[in-house]
């Protein structure tokens, strides 16, 4: 009985936690009118995760929040440019390509979506190497290519639980994204990127 007892205390505390965290990500991505806050508000949201994920579970949420929201705000939101060009450009190529009537423009078509896909397991590992590791700016691009490539079974596993996990949200209580979207994504991310990351320790702050 104890044990149950335990059990659900732990779970009310880890519920309050992502909720939370999950509200401060809204409002400080909505605090930079989106376009200045979304980078920055989500690299905060991984700053969180990756002191729990290494243990730290009683880390004040909003102080330690509103530090690193100031303190990724120019870097995160300079590579969110980056990638929002890039992301926008082969979106842009792909619409135009799949519009076509020439089977060689659907072929090329395909490899611009494998560049999408690329891109989608680039995005996924920026955060968890942006808040880890302290290097040059273009290395934030450089390794999430590389993580993500080197580890294609865990990039796949990734996507593939997070696809699945939106998909049955979706369709049963799509309200939960607004509780636990973020920070809950971001806290499956973190975790699982992490066990990556003991070859790349030297890159470590």
């Amino acid at each position: 009985m104890e044990g149950l007892v335990n059990g659900y205390y732990r779970f009310s505390v880890w519920t309050m936690r992502l909720a939370f965290l999950n509200v401060c990500w809204i409002l400080f991505s909505a605090l930079g009118l989106f376009v200045l806050g979304f980078m920055p508000a989500t690299a905060a949201m991984f700053a969180i995760v990756r002191k729990w994920v290494r243990g730290e579970e009683d880390v004040p949420i909003f102080r330690s929040y509103w530090k690193a929201f100031k303190a990724e705000f120019v870097k995160a939101n300079a590579a969110g440019l980056v990638l929002f060009v890039i992301g926008y450009m082969l979106i842009l190529e792909f619409n135009i390509l799949r519009g076509q009537d020439s089977f060689i423009y659907l072929v090329v078509s395909y490899t611009v979506l494998a560049s999408l896909i690329l891109y989608v397991a680039v995005f996924i590992y920026f955060f968890p190497i942006l808040v880890h590791f302290r290097l040059k700016w273009v290395d934030y691009f450089k390794w999430p290519f590389i993580i993500s490539f080197t580890h294609p079974v865990l990039t796949l596993f990734i996507m593939a639980v997070l696809w699945g996990v939106y998909y049955i949200t979706w369709i049963s209580i799509p309200a939960l994204f607004f509780f636990f979207g973020g920070s809950v994504t971001a806290l499956f991310i973190m975790w699982a990127v992490s066990k990556s990351f003991p070859k790349y320790e030297y890159h470590e702050a």
